[in-house]
């Protein structure tokens, strides 16, 4: 065959057999796989790979900061200047920050990149007569394919045939009105993308119809990777996010301020006296010791970490940022099945006069051509059959097929078995009734008044109904049109609630998030197992969703408040809820049909499960492997724990670096000499820092986790001025103490005491309990904090630490009222802490 890289506009003249003829492939069975493992050798997988991991951008990202330009000057200052051994130290301290950083992002990207193979779009394919299902990397160029509503289209095709096609091509023509799809040649070559109207392109979505296709071009051969549009996507901003761009923002201002001050105070002040290259690199570390630079490193290893730990629990993170917004949920929307409930459907009650016909029919409205049904309503149908049963199921045809609708709630099919055609349909009770006749009103009434007992058991029922075909029926109208059914009956399914699904409710519950169970099920249905598993006290207690959008708008805002569980919601309906509810709270969302695209769009988390349809997957930032309450309700714990963590670090890293970035700055007004040396500063960064990291991975207070994420800016604002006084306090009394000796000893004291006070603030901060009744550290942090510690203590007992660092051997009696003061900080530090929590903070929890 030829390959695909001329003009894709080209294909749109050509007729479909010649088509046919030139990839070498077969309209009713498709390709061989011997054809398939040789065009994947050719073409390669069908994506694009604009998403791999970069490793030399990773590294030259490192140098984009503030902090990595400051290091850079000083260390090309020293080099001018012959300070060949300062700049040596400055050279160890950059390469050790640059190199955590892109250890750390890039392990990130990696996580992030493995993550989004799960998220790749399904493909119905043709291949050696049989129907399969793949993930879309795996088409090639001559693969027959089937769409239906809700797909996304996975390659550039070419229509061979189609039913009421309608595509949304949105992504590459920008016109956001949908476009009809047929399989007729074109008398003239299309010379924009918006005119082929016989073919369909990569990443656009089927809204409507049905259609079989011939794959012209994959991966980066595609209409859409020419233009590598694909990989444009805007990015969902937290207000996580958001918040810490703001404080980041804020320490740089105030930084500068401080800076601008202490630098013409001192030229003021010691005039000639001031040897400026010294000074200029103290004040480049000065900087550097107060820029919170591991924040990015704590957010984002708490962020993949998180992640990571998510899908070990069947969380798929397609958005790094969305582990901690689902910390942030307050009201989480759900549908009831197969996220309550087990989706697994067993036949428990007919109303019918004769069962088989009942049975098989309804079994003839399913997906029964593939091999493997996914529908629940198919399983349960096709595993209640008899083998001479399934037989007569396999001997038919399905010759046409409108899919079901979520707004007329129930499909319609045209099938062959033994030479006889009928139409079948099923679907919702009230709406096949009202499609049949010869029903009296009496029967009707009954009908669904056994319909109604079923729901109230919460089982959910399904009707069917057929017609002989006419042979001029089509001719005349769609099959959407066809009417006057012979009612068969109707079957009613248990759906099991899952084991975890209690536990889930009452966990939501404690956590502070408040379930709503948004369906298309039937008010029986959704009261009996909403009242089951304890989301309502009553099963009357559910509105539908038509009751609730008639409603005035102030009632609207009312029910909202008021109930849990909303019944026969429509797409736009649903679409309305969610809007409406986030326009209050955050709130996650989790769909799977295509008309769940817009609600998962304008939700603050949107979630889909595995097998949702392409555009639902496409529109969420996280996928669920497994289904379930209990699951989403583990995530929100995981990313209230991120943020918790975040938030030590801020506070910790805040009251720390202000409170000594005030004392050196202040002292360096009152001596003629630096309160502490430029590589001690970095020194003291660097080590206080590696114990700073480890907080992503701490644990957490289960009082901490009780209430959605609040990034309180004035709480973590006001503890950084008060403790950070407290830290400004006794940084003078380090001063105090030791200035009047030496140099050397004020230097080298002031810098043992720093690095030990800001690891006892760690443990102190860590929790808003007294340190003692919190929960046990995690080791790392354990670990590295005396593993700081000790190198605190031992650097400058080295030789190496006096010849590289200036640093003078602490007498023993120094180091006793270092650690006795380091200690009297450590409980100065809890009894402010606690009295903060007790009579300021915004959230009056137990810090007992």
């Amino acid at each position: 065959m030829k390959t695909t890289n001329s003009n894709i506009l080209d294909f749109t003249t050509k007729n479909i057999s010649d088509l046919l003829i030139e990839f070498e492939t077969d309209n009713l069975s498709g390709l061989t796989l011997q054809a398939v493992a040789e065009r994947a050798q050719i073409f390669g997988p069908n994506r694009l790979e604009t998403q791999q991991v970069n490793g030399w951008q990773i590294f030259l990202r490192q140098f984009k900061s503030a902090f990595i330009f400051l290091l850079l000057g000083a260390l090309g200052i020293t080099l001018l200047l012959g300070e060949y051994l300062d700049a040596l130290m400055i050279f160890i301290f950059l390469a050790i920050n640059t190199t955590l950083g892109f250890i750390q992002e890039f392990r990130s990207e990696r996580v992030a990149f493995f993550l989004s193979q799960f998220s790749l779009p399904r493909a119905r394919v043709l291949r050696e007569g049989k129907e399969e299902i793949i993930t879309s990397d795996g088409l090639v160029p001559g693969d027959i394919i089937l769409l239906k509503t809700g797909d996304r289209i996975p390659a550039d095709i070419r229509i061979i045939e189609q039913k009421n096609l309608m595509v949304d091509e949105t992504i590459l023509t920008g016109e956001s009105i949908s476009v009809y799809k047929n399989e007729n040649t074109l008398n003239q070559e299309a010379t924009a993308l918006h005119e082929a109207s016989n073919l369909g392109f990569s990443g656009t979505d089927v809204i409507h119809g049905t259609a079989k296709g011939l794959v012209l071009a994959t991966g980066k051969n595609t209409a859409l990777g020419k233009i590598a549009k694909l990989t444009t996507e805007a990015r969902k901003v937290s207000d996580f996010e958001k918040g810490i761009a703001k404080f980041s923002n804020f320490i740089l201002k105030l930084i500068a301020i401080t800076l601008v001050l202490m630098i013409a105070g001192n030229i003021l002040i010691k005039k000639g006296q001031l040897d400026y290259l010294e000074f200029f690199i103290f004040s480049v570390a000065l900087t550097i010791s107060v820029i919170p630079e591991a924040l990015p490193l704590v957010t984002t290893f708490s962020l993949s970490q998180g992640a990571r730990k998510l899908s070990d629990h069947n969380v798929i993170v397609k958005r790094l940022s969305a582990v901690q917004d689902l910390g942030s949920i307050e009201v989480l929307c759900s549908d009831k099945t197969g996220t309550l409930t087990e989706n697994r459907l067993e036949p428990v009650s007919f109303y019918t006069t004769d069962q088989e016909r009942l049975i098989i029919a309804g079994s003839l409205a399913s997906e029964f051509s593939l091999k493997e049904r996914t529908e629940p309503f198919d399983i349960a149908l096709i595993n209640s059959l008899t083998q001479n049963q399934k037989e007569i199921i396999n001997r038919a045809k399905k010759l046409d097929e409108e899919p079901f609708d979520p707004n007329l709630r129930r499909n319609i099919v045209l099938v062959e078995v033994d030479g006889s055609q009928k139409f079948i349909t099923r679907g919702a009770p009230e709406e096949v009734i009202s499609l049949c006749q010869g029903i009296e009103e009496s029967e009707r009434k009954a009908v669904l008044e056994w319909v109604a007992s079923q729901g109230k058991l919460g089982h959910r029922a399904l009707a069917v109904a057929e017609k002989p075909a006419q042979e001029d029926i089509l001719k005349k109208t769609g099959l959407k049109q066809v009417t006057n059914f012979l009612f068969l009956g109707v079957v009613s399914f248990v759906d099991l609630i899952k084991p975890s699904t209690v536990e889930a409710i009452q966990s939501a519950k404690e956590l502070g998030v408040r379930v709503i169970v948004i369906t298309g099920d039937s008010k029986e249905v959704s009261g009996a197992v909403a009242y089951e598993i304890g989301l309502v006290d009553s099963p009357e207690k559910v509105i539908s969703g038509s009751e609730w959008q008639a409603m005035p708008s102030e009632l609207r805002d009312k029910a909202l408040e008021e109930f849990n569980v909303f019944y026969r919601v429509s797409p736009e309906q649903k679409y309305l809820l969610v809007s409406a509810l986030h326009e209050r709270k955050m709130v996650g969302f989790l769909g799977e049909g295509i008309n769940d695209a817009p609600a998962l769009k304008t939700a603050g988390v949107s979630m889909v499960v595995d097998s949702a349809a392409d555009i639902a997957r496409e529109a969420a930032d996280i996928i669920l492997t497994q289904p379930g309450l209990q699951v989403i309700v583990e995530g929100i714990r995981e990313g209230r724990k991120v943020f918790a963590n975040t938030i030590k670090y801020i506070k910790a890293t805040l009251i720390s670096n202000f409170g000594n970035f005030f004392a050196i700055a202040v002292a360096s007004f009152l001596i003629d000499f630096l309160p502490m040396l430029p590589l001690q500063i970095l020194l003291v960064n660097l080590l206080s820092d590696t114990p700073m990291i480890s907080i992503s991975s701490d644990t957490a207070d289960p009082d901490e986790l009780l209430n959605p994420n609040q990034y309180e800016v004035r709480e973590i604002t006001l503890m950084a001025i008060i403790l950070g006084i407290v830290s400004t306090v006794f940084d003078f009394l380090f001063f105090g103490l030791f200035y009047r000796i030496s140099p050397a000893v004020l230097q080298t004291n002031w810098f043992i005491g720093s690095i030990l006070t800001e690891l006892t603030l760690i443990f102190s901060i860590r929790t808003r309990k007294r340190f003692y009744r919190s929960t046990v550290p995690s080791t790392s942090l354990i670990v590295l904090s005396l593993l700081a510690f000790a190198l605190t203590l031992i650097i400058p007992l080295t030789g190496f630490g006096e010849s590289i660092f200036h640093f003078i051997r602490p007498t023993n009696s120094h180091l006793a009222l270092i650690l006795v003061l380091v200690v009297t900080y450590f409980v100065v530090s809890e009894i402010v802490k606690n009295q903060f929590y007790r009579h300021i903070g915004s959230n009056n929890r137990n810090v007992s």
